[in-house]
C-alpha cells in the first residue's frame, strides 16, 4: 500500500474505529495492541503505547531492599562475568 493512499473507516456508536488491515499488517499491530492517541494540528496520531512509563534513575534508586554491605565495582564486575559464563555454557549445551 503506498504511503499516500487514502483509506477511510467509520466510528461506531461505541466510539470504536476499525483500522484497515493493510495498515495493521504494515505496522504489525495485532489484536490487543495498545496505542497512544494524540491530538495534533494535522489531526489524530496513533502511536504504539510504551510498555512502561518513562523513569529516571533518581525515581527508582533505592526502591529495592538491600541486605549487607554495598558491593564494590570489582565485585559487581566479577558477578556479571560469572553470570555471562554460566549463560554461555548453558546455551552451548542445548
Amino acid at each position: 500500500m503506498p504511503v499516500s493512499e487514502k483509506l477511510t473507516t467509520t466510528v461506531s456508536t461505541k466510539g470504536q474505529v476499525i483500522l484497515p488491515s493493510a495498515i495493521r499488517k504494515r505496522k504489525e499491530w495485532g489484536a490487543g495492541t495498545r496505542l497512544e492517541v494524540q491530538q495534533t494540528p494535522e489531526g489524530v496520531l496513533l502511536k504504539l503505547a510504551p510498555a512502561f512509563a518513562a523513569t529516571q534513575p533518581k525515581d527508582v534508586f533505592g526502591s529495592l531492599p538491600s541486605r549487607g554491605a554495598p558491593k564494590t565495582l570489582e565485585e559487581m564486575d566479577t558477578g556479571v562475568l560469572a553470570d555471562a559464563r554460566r549463560r554461555h555454557t548453558r546455551d552451548r549445551e542445548t
